[in-house]
């Protein structure tokens, strides 16, 4: 028979696991739309996008930021979720912004393709991120790097403080990232990667609260030591995906 400290457990474990629930309609048409490249969509099963997109909790009307947007491919995907009544922010952070490869440069493109007209750049410090009640604040692996000198790390106390100022109460921020379990920070410069109990210490610390987590990305073949841009792991990481809010 089960105690019901034992018990208690249990059930905490359990209710950081999310249900598994069916794609909304609005999210199977997001990824079917005829404006998203070719090459987005050819990434959907490796990504798991469905299920990501999912989890997010993002709706029709909905106002989000893409933190670090890449090529667009999430912004791309929440600008035809959120739909004419939402906006998506895709953001550039400043000391990003700087570099020589001009990160900013695809989403200004993006933005002003037909069809993307309810999303907007934003480059700004972190630390003072001006694109207030926000819904959702997406983050894909680009955490670790936030505590990075290239990129306004090391001290990512007031960048957390930044994302939670962000957010409307009941917001969610949404963490994907490479995992290095037990290593702490040590390795957010070094093989890019970060571990996720350190990312749950600080973002607690920050005063979000930890809604659930999901296996949906992981790779129990990764050994965790390689470089995330080296040819022999490059795109089948073991990344792990936490889902905090903002309480009400």
């Amino acid at each position: 028979m089960k105690t019901p400290i034992l018990t208690a457990i249990a059930f905490a474990v359990l209710s950081l696991t999310p249900a598994v629930a069916a794609t909304p309609d609005y999210v199977t048409a997001a990824l079917a739309d005829a404006s998203r490249p070719a090459a987005d969509k050819a990434r959907d099963a490796d990504r798991k996008s469905a299920e990501i997109v999912t989890l997010t909790g993002l709706r029709p009307g909905g106002k989000a930021a893409d933190v670090f947007p890449g090529g667009g491919y999430y912004t791309r995907i929440f600008a035809k979720v959120v739909g004419p009544k939402g906006h998506v922010y895709a953001f550039v952070p400043t000391e990003a912004a700087a570099k020589p490869y001009k990160p900013d440069a695809a989403a200004r493109t993006l933005a002003a393709e037909p069809g993307y007209g309810n999303v907007s750049v934003l480059v700004q410090d972190t630390k003072a991120m001006d694109a207030g009640g926000l819904d959702l604040i997406f983050i894909s692996q680009f955490y670790h790097d936030m505590h990075n000198a290239a990129y306004g790390g090391p001290d990512i106390v007031p960048q957390n403080k930044g994302l939670y100022n962000a957010l409307k109460p009941g917001g969610v921020l949404f963490i994907i990232d490479h995992s290095a379990p037990g290593t702490g920070i040590s390795a957010t410069n070094t093989t890019h990667r970060i571990d996720a109990e350190a990312v749950k210490t600080e973002l607690a610390a920050a005063g979000f609260k930890l809604e659930a987590s999901s296996d949906v990305l992981r790779n129990p073949d990764d050994p965790h030591t390689a470089n995330v841009f080296s040819p022999t792991i490059r795109g089948k990481t073991d990344q792990f995906v936490l889902i905090f809010r903002k309480p009400k």
